[in-house]
């Protein structure tokens, strides 16, 4: 039933709707009047004025014909840099960026999918429960959109997030917690030629404290990661500052905590002996979630995935996504794979087949619900 001439036109479109995290403004004034047009009652709730952004998230809500679980559908609007101009070209059944920018299939194929099944619907009077549409704003700079979302305007009984990259049918029920840790060392500026003894070179007590670190894989459930360095003036002053950010993750909250305090206690310890000062910032960016496999809203996406042929593949990810948010205030919800792929980079590409299967799952998800 998927229309994939209109799926692939529309999804087009708004990808060349730039909206780059905090200046998603005109993606969702174009997405309001799409729904608007299509006979839902459409809401902005006020994120913009906790966040500084052009616009908050987007909601929108379909009413039901049949009893049947309230399900929500989300995906995000904003796209990483660079995402201005984006110039979409359609190959081989591969959409793909013209090669200078990202092309925004994170998360707009999401988009594209979700309002084509709630198309479908209309166009065929398919038989649904009450849906409701979310659509997200800063998901790509820690998830402050769905952080400062207005729960009380959802009643969903369950959610599903498309913001995977794995091929329709991957459903996603485990993601990790993040801590970000931010840290500036504070040494003592000196000539490097003529007083080097006098100064505190605080790039050296920074290298000292992340040499003692654990990074990389630490176990099967936990990573961790210094990924930003910066500091220092030029080579003949001994470094007086330097600044440096990193992050844990876990699947498990106790082991993020104990990763998160053994980076603290490497970056006090080179201090402190060092002599240098040291000002430390530690975040937590999300909450872990886990949805167990014998949950409703897991068992009703594993049906609907092989009423359409699918082969589900229920898996954990190292990845953060608004799902965590949705889970953590209380809505049930599933991550699923819509084969997004080379995200993040000016290769990102998806291809159609993909994209009018996820949308084929979206459709599917819904009739199962109101099948019973």
């Amino acid at each position: 039933m998927v229309n994939r001439k209109r799926l692939v036109s529309s999804f087009m479109e708004i990808v060349r709707v730039d909206s780059e995290s905090g200046y998603e403004g005109r993606m969702a004034a174009t997405l309001k009047q799409t729904l608007t047009e299509m006979g839902m009652e459409v809401f902005i709730d006020g994120a913009a004025q906790k966040t500084g952004t052009e616009t908050g998230n987007l909601i929108a809500k379909m009413p039901g014909n049949k009893k049947a679980p309230t399900l929500m559908f989300c995906a995000h609007m904003d796209t990483m840099s660079p995402g201005r101009g984006i110039n979409p070209v359609l190959e081989n059944g591969v959409i793909r960026s013209a090669g200078d920018t990202v092309l925004g299939a994170d998360d707009k194929a999401g988009i594209a999918a979700i309002i084509e099944a709630a198309a479908i619907i209309g166009e065929h009077n398919i038989s649904h429960g009450d849906l409701e549409l979310v659509f997200t704003i800063c998901e790509e700079t820690g998830l402050s959109g769905a952080k400062n979302l207005d729960f009380s305007l959802l009643a969903a009984d369950m959610g599903f997030i498309l913001d995977c990259d794995g091929p329709p049918g991957t459903i996603i029920n485990q993601g990790p917690s993040q801590d970000r840790v931010k840290a500036e060392v504070q040494g003592r500026a000196a000539h490097a030629g003529m007083n080097p003894e006098t100064g505190i070179n605080a790039i050296q007590v920074a290298s000292r404290a992340i040499a003692a670190m654990r990074l990389g894989r630490i176990d099967g459930e936990t990573t961790a990661n210094i990924g930003l360095i910066s500091g220092g003036v030029a080579i003949n002053v001994v470094p007086d500052r330097v600044a440096l950010q990193g992050e844990t993750r876990s699947l498990r909250e106790e082991k993020r905590v104990r990763q998160t305090q053994s980076m603290r206690e490497a970056l006090e310890r080179a201090a402190r002996e060092s002599g240098a000062g040291l000002k430390l910032d530690v975040e937590t960016i999300y909450p872990s979630m886990h949805v167990p496999e014998n949950s409703a809203v897991v068992e009703l996406a594993v049906r609907a995935a092989r009423k359409i042929g699918l082969s589900p593949v229920i898996r954990s990810t190292g990845g953060g996504s608004d799902t965590h948010i949705f889970n953590h205030g209380g809505i049930p919800s599933l991550n699923l794979g819509i084969a997004m792929q080379k995200v993040h980079t000016t290769e990102e590409f998806i291809r159609v087949e993909d994209l009018a299967t996820a949308a084929s799952y979206v459709l599917a998800i819904i009739q199962e619900a109101a099948s019973g």
